[in-house]
């Protein structure tokens, strides 16, 4: 990805559619997705030192007792990818079947890296009943089985891997009738794979895609908002860390529980643009992230510098699409989205001002809402941006 100088004013063009010091780094870097964000972290020390360890610790288990995120269930399903790893997946049917005997269109979620199916909760509250939609956990994420090829063989992660794992889930979950594909970053990258490996799947059965906070590559140009001379240690000092984490696992995890507290505050630069989300919302998120083990976020980083998919964007480029971002987004800058953009010129863009990565998690409103057009431009339903509106209402 090459570096964003901000997003679009307004937002919007629519379209059709030593050792323990390796192990101090190791630890930043696994628990801010990869990213050793040294400078942020060291504010967020100064900004903590004035509130004791306990209130925090109390404070953090009180959000994670009341809040309702991540908390929507549907009925369970695995796939099984070509290695063999279970992917597990979650249906949600619609209230009103579709007629004539038709199969209903289906809409797939695929979510970030580090993160799991629970980050679309805000998507899912909106749309459910409304359409059939499929949420799966990407492998080795959330409820779906350790990568069996890196497990059991050292095999690595790519893009590619992660676009078969998506057909896997397609074929168990929505083995005909069309399809909607809504992927936030990784999950984003994973549909392009899925493109470039299986172009008729997209020609015969897709009908629209949104691709919100990802990128079509050139993922290693991203400076993260650090200066440069930060980012050169960053990049100096990540391999090794990636190796502490992949073989002292164990340590590695300990230490990151023993500085959660400090990484929160890394947790939230890296995932929101504004210091005003909700309290609940952001333990959410920093729960998504501590969820992930640090041998995985070391296992699949390395793909992200391989990705390039600008060529398969080609696939969707008669289809309804929408290309979404936070405009203060530092993990996929904005700059990566209009790029895509670019390559896809009937596209909706739309870059959300003041959000950050996690926009669909930050100004759910908007999301909802564009995702809904989305769906409507696809065929996909009517009337769903009044029922979004409707279900935020609810919430």
């Amino acid at each position: 990805m090459s570096e964003a100088d901000g997003g679009i004013p307004g937002g919007v063009r629519p379209g059709r559619g030593g050792s323990s010091g390796w192990l101090r780094g190791a630890g930043v870097a696994g628990a801010a997705v990869g990213v050793l964000a040294a400078g942020a972290a060291a504010g967020v020390a100064v900004e903590r030192l004035t509130v004791g360890r306990g209130v925090r610790r109390k404070a953090r288990l009180a959000l994670d007792a009341t809040g309702p995120y991540g908390t929507l269930r549907g009925t369970p399903g695995t796939a099984v990818a070509d290695d063999g790893t279970e992917l597990y997946y979650e249906v949600e049917e619609a209230d009103s079947p579709a007629g004539s005997g038709r199969p209903p269109v289906t809409v797939v979620f695929s979510h970030g890296y580090c993160l799991n199916q629970d980050s679309w909760h805000f998507q899912r509250a909106a749309l459910r009943g409304a359409v059939r939609a499929v949420y799966w956990d990407q492998r080795s994420h959330g409820r779906s089985e350790r990568g069996r090829a890196q497990r059991e063989d050292g095999g690595t992660v790519s893009i590619d891997l992660l676009g078969r794992d998506l057909k896997a889930v397609i074929e168990a979950a929505a083995p005909e009738g069309p399809l909607v594909l809504v992927g936030h970053s990784m999950g984003g990258m994973t549909q392009m794979a899925l493109a470039a490996q299986y172009p008729g799947l997209i020609g015969e059965r897709v009908l629209g895609a949104a691709f919100v906070g990802t990128s079509s590559g050139r993922l290693a140009e991203v400076t993260f908002g650090l200066p440069a001379l930060g980012m050169n240690v960053v990049r100096r000092v990540l391999p090794g860390a990636f190796r502490l984490m992949s073989t002292q696992t164990d340590l590695i995890e300990k230490g990151r529980r023993a500085g959660a507290d400090l990484l929160a505050g890394v947790y939230r630069r890296y995932s929101f643009g504004s210091r005003d989300v909700d309290p609940a919302v952001a333990r959410f998120a920093e729960r998504l992230l501590e969820a992930t083990p640090v041998d995985v976020v070391a296992e699949f980083y390395p793909a992200f510098a391989e990705h390039d998919k600008t060529a398969a964007l080609d696939v969707f480029r008669d289809l309804p699409v929408l290309v979404l971002a936070g405009e203060k987004d530092l993990i996929t800058p904005a700059g990566h989205s209009e790029a895509m953009a670019a390559a896809l010129p009937d596209a909706e863009l739309v870059i959300v001002p003041g959000a950050g990565h996690l926009v669909m998690l930050e100004e759910p409103a908007t999301v909802d809402a564009r995702l809904a057009g989305l769906l409507e431009a696809a065929g996909a339903g009517d009337g769903l941006r009044e029922d979004a509106a409707g279900a935020r209402r609810e919430r």
